[in-house]
């Protein structure tokens, strides 16, 4: 690892502006330093000058880099990292960093949008709201209980295990999916079982609600597909906190519209912002949030006092890469 030579913070600029809070979370703990929102094309066609770059759900390559000046630092606000190209910063010398979901304000936020949900799905809350609405008749559409149903977490880190300790309150059966079986982590979790990769097709079959929490990788995209669609329970619910294209999204509409799924909720997409054309909106059965399960206070203010921490670590000449 090289180290940096003593560099001023200088100029934080955010690639979008979206996610305003962002930059109010980020001034209140690094008072003083400006921070920017420019939009990724903008910053392709003029470029600009920054120490500091926080990617806001752009991609960010070698070209984009290179119209950067004075770049040291590619700061992810939360824990994916695949929007960048990592070999490309390595070749500028151009440090890149996280913050991993784990212990953070912001797994525990995902887990709540989770919970919200599957709850939202299980009562048909928009179809509900249409009705109270247009006055149709009370007292329907009959929604359906969580308590007794299976609930298969697929990835169990940080946002996974904090998603397990808050479902379990709801009397469902609760079991989990990671690289390789994990008997200790079941038991520490409450898990009635936690199977590895070999185990992904008794996975699948027996969760009721299925919940994304892993990463995307080449191995997980489109980790669910038409055959793991098929081996879902009749009526199941696919949530999806992590990342779009973890879903093939053909198999889940057409899932959705046979009626083999009842429901999708959905925060994220293969296609960031969603088209507002997309079929995803007109299919009976999903739900669908802009990518902010995880934009709450809580996990903000965590997430932005440890960006701080490591834009204070480039400013102190104590990054290396």
């Amino acid at each position: 690892m090289m180290r940096r030579g003593a560099v001023s913070i200088g100029r934080v600029v955010v690639a979008g502006t979206g996610f305003a809070a962002l930059r109010e979370h980020l001034g209140r703990v690094l008072p003083g330093v400006p921070v920017e929102a420019i939009e990724p094309d903008a910053l392709r066609r003029d470029g600009t000058e920054a120490s500091v770059l926080i990617p806001a759900m752009a991609k960010i390559d070698g070209q984009m880099m290179d119209r950067i000046s004075g770049l040291r630092l590619i700061q992810q606000w939360g824990a994916g990292l695949e929007g960048v190209d990592l070999a490309a910063a390595a070749e500028r010398h151009i440090a890149v960093a996280n913050v991993p979901s784990a212990g953070t304000g912001n797994a525990v936020s995902v887990a709540e949008w989770c919970i919200m949900a599957a709850i939202a799905l299980s009562r048909g809350l928009p179809e509900l709201e249409k009705n109270i609405r247009q006055g149709k008749a009370w007292g329907g559409p009959i929604g359906r209980g969580l308590s007794g149903r299976t609930a298969g977490i697929l990835g169990l880190g940080g946002i996974g295990q904090a998603l397990a300790v808050r479902l379990k309150p709801f009397g469902m059966h609760l079991i989990g999916l990671t690289r390789r079986a994990e008997p200790a982590l079941a038991k520490r979790l409450g898990l009635e079982w936690v199977g590895g990769g070999e185990n992904l097709k008794s996975f699948f079959e027996r969760s009721e609600y299925l919940f994304l929490c892993l990463p995307l990788s080449p191995q997980t995209r489109h980790i669910v597909g038409e055959s793991e669609v098929a081996l879902l329970p009749a009526g199941a619910c696919v949530i999806n906190p992590a990342r779009g294209g973890l879903i093939s999204e053909d198999a889940l509409v057409k899932g959705l519209l046979s009626g083999h799924l009842s429901g999708a909720a959905l925060d994220v997409f293969a296609d960031e912002p969603l088209d507002p054309q997309s079929r995803l909106l007109t299919t009976p059965g999903v739900l669908a949030t802009p990518h902010i399960a995880g934009v709450t206070d809580v996990s903000y203010a965590d997430i932005a006092r440890r960006v701080a921490e490591n834009i204070t670590r480039l400013w102190s000449d104590q990054l290396s890469y």
